[in-house]
């Protein structure tokens, strides 16, 4: 029988066979210094490939942080569709991530995509307020309100501050 796997692995190509717990570290290294020879523009592809290879290999938190720095290269170089794509890939990892779910509002808004806005926003609000972060979600739904000023948005904006019980106006001048 060992003939017959031996055999077979020769036969199957690397990609496929098992990799060892520092093959996928290398693989990430490997990418991160390929991010970091180019452009800011060109950044986004290793990064995002780079958390696929680490949420393959179970490393759910490393994986977070390279899709994060793949969505800043791509919105930095304008690409919002591709940024989309890979913070729908945290948020299916991570449904609470209160960063990820804030840019996929903009990115909404943005689009001109507002029932999707709308639920982003109502998963925004809601993942911020479990993360205690109602202060801070309260001013970025407050200035989304002032760039999308659509009577259904504004209805959800109203409830959403309502529910962030958040007072803006109490706020020390900078």
């Amino acid at each position: 029988m060992s003939a017959l796997s031996d055999w077979f692995r020769k036969k199957t190509p690397a990609a496929s066979q098992p990799r060892g717990a520092g093959d996928w570290r290398n693989e990430v290294e490997a990418l991160e210094r390929e991010a970091e020879k180019v452009s800011r523009a060109f950044q986004g592809t290793p990064l995002n490939k780079a958390g696929d290879i680490c949420l393959r290999a179970g490393e759910r938190d490393v994986a977070l942080t390279f899709y994060g720095r793949a969505i800043d290269a791509l919105l930095e170089d304008g690409q919002r569709e591709a940024a989309r794509g890979v913070a729908n890939k945290i948020i299916r990892v991570h449904p609470e991530a209160i960063r990820t779910l804030c840019t996929l509002t903009w990115l909404d808004l943005a689009a001109r995509h507002m029932a999707t806005a709308l639920l982003h926003l109502r998963d925004y609000v809601e993942a911020a307020k479990k993360g205690r972060q109602e202060f801070l979600t309260a001013e970025q739904v407050f200035l989304m309100a002032s760039v999308a000023p659509q009577e259904e948005f504004l209805a959800a904006v109203a409830d959403a501050l309502d529910s962030l019980s958040v007072s803006l106006w109490i706020r020390d001048a900078d």
